[in-house]
């Protein structure tokens, strides 16, 4: 299968999407923390996303309360103690759990951050919120870099760097080396260069293209869409290798009329995971199959406009039957980068 490289015509505005705004909102505490949802987990990774699409839909003191959020519960070495949904259990066969999840100092969930505040700045040209979030970015970023392996791969916790249980995920890293980048960017605005950063990224680039042993050696994650596409969507390929790379596999994720597959295997398309597809395309400058892949998620929409978390496709139902907040922060982000609607439309899809 091979991608077109063109431009199609964009939707008009984003307001078809209040209805995943109002997910994003309704489930923001006062505090200013944003779980996936009612009394569900809360990671700083899925947090910035959301973030980022509050920024986008002009929900700027909603964005902001959830930036202070981050600055007041980062711990003193620069991580989070974040918990992992992806470790909860089902409740029944339609509905995650809403019990406690576990919890670990992600390095990717550290990082993150760095974009989410770039991204903000994109937005507005607010250096003041910048500076005043920058120690926080800079804190985290240096705590990620503390799991960095001589090889250039980084430990996916500091609680198993250098133990049985570490490992260096694909798509995690990937996502690393974006992060690296939009900090470094922050660090040159702030006039606080960190040219150690850039060092380290380039190990990490080295070590993705050199070196793949070193990523997922405790678990096979081939099989997830993101270690395909999410390398490409955080510009560590050149546009023609990430390209390449998309056109190889698409017949094992793509399923047409449908979006993409979480896991290769299974008869399961989610929007999360297509919205990001689609931002990896319109880097590429695919944006006819990008837009192809958007439109194909009205059916996991619900009656205001909110996204389901996926669709089963082989039973031709919503599933699970939960609609995560940072679902609807990708797909917000995604139609934010095909419609070139917001100044921080190609954060997540440039260099």
């Amino acid at each position: 299968m091979s991608f077109a490289v063109g431009t199609v015509g964009p939707p008009p505005s984003l307001s078809f999407l209040a209805g995943a705004l109002e997910v994003i909102l309704a489930e923001q505490t006062t505090a200013g923390a944003i779980p996936w949802f009612d009394h569900g987990p809360w990671d700083p990774w899925n947090h910035a996303e959301c973030l980022m699409a509050l920024g986008v839909m002009g929900e700027f003191a909603a964005a902001d309360r959830g930036f202070a959020y981050l600055a007041e519960t980062q711990e003193p070495g620069g991580a989070w103690l974040a918990e992992y949904g992806n470790t909860l259990p089902m409740a029944d066969r339609l509905h995650m759990a809403r019990t406690p999840a576990a919890a670990f100092r992600d390095s990717n969930f550290a990082a993150y951050p760095a974009v989410a505040l770039w991204h903000r700045y994109r937005l507005g040209g607010d250096l003041g919120l910048a500076r005043r979030f920058w120690p926080m970015v800079r804190a985290g970023i240096n705590f990620v870099l503390s799991l960095q392996h001589p090889h250039g791969d980084i430990a996916w916790s500091a609680e198993a760097f250098r133990g049985a249980d570490d490992d260096a995920v694909l798509a995690g890293n990937a996502s690393i080396f974006k992060s690296l980048d939009c900090a470094q960017k922050l660090a040159a605005l702030v006039g606080d260069p960190q040219p150690a950063w850039r060092a380290a990224q380039l190990r990490l680039r080295e070590a993705i293209h050199r070196a793949p042993h070193r990523f997922d050696r405790t678990k096979d994650r081939s099989d997830f869409a993101m270690d395909w596409y999410y390398p490409v969507l955080a510009g560590v390929y050149s546009p023609a290798a990430g390209l390449a790379r998309l056109e190889a596999r698409v017949p094992r994720f793509a399923v047409l009329g449908h979006g993409c597959r979480c896991v290769a295997s299974e008869p399961w398309t989610t929007v999360a995971e297509t919205c990001e597809l689609a931002m990896a395309l319109i880097g590429l400058g695919a944006h006819a199959a990008a837009g192809a892949l958007l439109d194909s998620q009205w059916r996991a929409r619900d009656e205001r406009g909110a996204y389901w978390m996926g669709w089963q496709f082989a039973e031709a139902i919503v599933w699970p039957q939960e609609r995560p907040t940072w679902t609807q922060a990708a797909a917000i982000l995604a139609h934010d980068a095909r419609a070139a609607a917001s100044p921080a439309h190609d954060v997540l899809t440039r260099l």
